[in-house]
């Protein structure tokens, strides 16, 4: 048996603006949008993706789940996401950590971290 993995599911209040934005801020394309669903991946076939869904209740507390990416100057990066719309966020990460702790348009936290210890 294997197993593939195919998407993260985001639970959003409007999966089109949600799944837009974060097709930008990645530079990934659009694989599929309904009313409900809006899902993208780095290329048309090649995942895995995230599919962004319709949920009306609104975000309460700190994301169970989050995503972490590294990029080459971390400085940059989470410059140009806050630029986009981002937001810096405390969810008690204490003082001087490695990562920055960001929010997309609807709150969900992510984290941009530091370079790779060597």
């Amino acid at each position: 048996m294997s197993l593939q993995w195919e998407q993260v599911i985001v639970h959003s209040a409007d999966p089109a603006a949600l799944g837009k934005w974060w097709a930008e801020a990645l530079g990934w394309v659009v694989v599929y949008a309904s009313d409900d669903e809006f899902e993208i991946r780095p290329e048309a076939d090649r995942m895995p993706g995230l599919d962004f869904v319709r949920l009306e209740e609104a975000k309460k507390s700190k994301s169970r789940l989050h995503l972490d990416f590294r990029p080459d100057d971390q400085d940059a990066e989470v410059a140009r996401l806050v630029a986009h719309g981002a937001q810096r966020v405390d969810i008690g990460q204490g003082e001087n950590p490695s990562w920055v702790v960001l929010a997309d348009p609807e709150g969900n936290e992510f984290c941009i971290l530091g370079r790779r210890s060597e």
